[in-house]
């Protein structure tokens, strides 16, 4: 399977996220625990993986897993790193509104990039770091609001406190993914069996976070498992198995891509729900909107367009050699 494949459904999918659960809510509400969405999405993620491990055990070959604890230990790790990610969030938004903490997110962006060379060792040239900057300030402009809006110069009127939340928040969001990669290419250990690892731990933290919640609200509802599927329909299934399906294709983008594949297909997802929002909910497009679209289109071919496409330098071969025929043809007139 070809990375842009990958990387094409996965931009479809994560757009579509965002449209699924707008489209879950009742009365503007949600009617079901959405707490619980994350658990069965990473439970869904953890039987696909087993399934696909299982199937490889029957295979002709027996799949290569590590089994030491030195290396299955590294695993809870990205877990942990996105729920300090997640109180950081919460944290970032106690100082900012939430337009502009989309913008300020954007952040993570170039922090995936600086994190990709320092822990990766993984070079990026001059042109694809240009890239990468008009990738990020692309994504910003298409968020940015008309300045006959109330929001237009709320960015630069936040405390200092929410500039540092949203600078930590995108570390540990770049930080989360460049680990992930680091721990899929360490070994060349079967990517299910990878998956089952990263999973179990999600399923573990998730569960732990359902349990917390029950304790802090002195399970005036009841235990987590009791309510478990209760207000799903449809359209809340669809949202578990699109953010499942999310999981497992970013995985594959770990394993043999990179994090920067992954940071372009969701920052296109981005742009393309705001162009489903305008036909779904009567999102009305700016001029902001479409000069982002073609700012994040300029740094996807910068990125990764051949070289010989992007410098189109005359060629001096023909003329050198035409003039040295000249000067040998007047030569041998002079010289007979």
């Amino acid at each position: 399977m070809q990375w842009y494949f990958v990387a094409a459904l996965l931009t479809v999918l994560t757009s579509s996220q965002g449209i699924l659960t707008t489209l879950s809510q009742s009365n503007g509400g949600y009617k079901y625990d959405y707490a619980t969405v994350p658990f069965l999405a990473e439970f869904f993620k953890l039987v696909v993986s087993g399934l696909f491990l299982w199937k490889e055990f029957r295979g002709s070959s027996i799949p290569r897993m590590t089994t030491e604890w030195k290396s299955i230990r590294l695993y809870p790790i990205p877990s942990i790193i996105y729920l300090v990610h997640n109180n950081v969030q919460f944290a970032t938004l106690t100082y900012v509104d939430t337009s502009t903490y989309q913008i300020m997110g954007n952040l993570k962006i170039v922090t995936t990039g600086i994190l990709f060379r320092l822990f990766l060792q993984r070079k990026l040239s001059n042109l694809q770091w240009m890239a990468i900057v008009l990738l990020a300030v692309g994504t910003t402009t298409s968020q940015i609001k008309g300045c006959g809006q109330s929001s237009c110069d709320s960015v630069f009127s936040a405390p200092i406190q929410g500039y540092m939340f949203a600078g930590l928040s995108a570390c540990l969001s770049a930080l989360a993914g460049v680990y992930t990669e680091f721990l899929m290419k360490k070994n060349n250990d079967s990517l299910y069996w990878q998956n089952v690892q990263l999973y179990t731990f999600g399923v573990i933290f998730n569960m732990a976070k359902l349990i917390l919640d029950d304790v802090r609200g002195g399970l005036e509802n009841g235990p987590w498992w009791q309510r478990l599927f209760n207000g799903y329909n449809i359209t809340t299934w669809m949202v578990v198995l699109n953010l499942g399906s999310t999981g497992l294709l970013v995985s594959w983008l770990m394993k043999y891509a990179d994090n920067i594949i992954k940071v372009y297909s969701t920052s296109m997802a981005m742009l393309l729900t705001m162009l489903l929002s305008i036909y779904l909910f009567n999102f009305k497009p700016t001029l902001q909107l479409f000069l982002g679209i073609i700012i994040c289109m300029m740094s996807l071919h910068m990125y990764f367009a051949p070289p010989n496409m992007l410098l189109d330098l005359p060629s001096t071969e023909k003329p050198t050699s035409e003039s040295a025929l000249k000067e040998i043809h007047v030569e041998r007139r002079t010289n007979p």
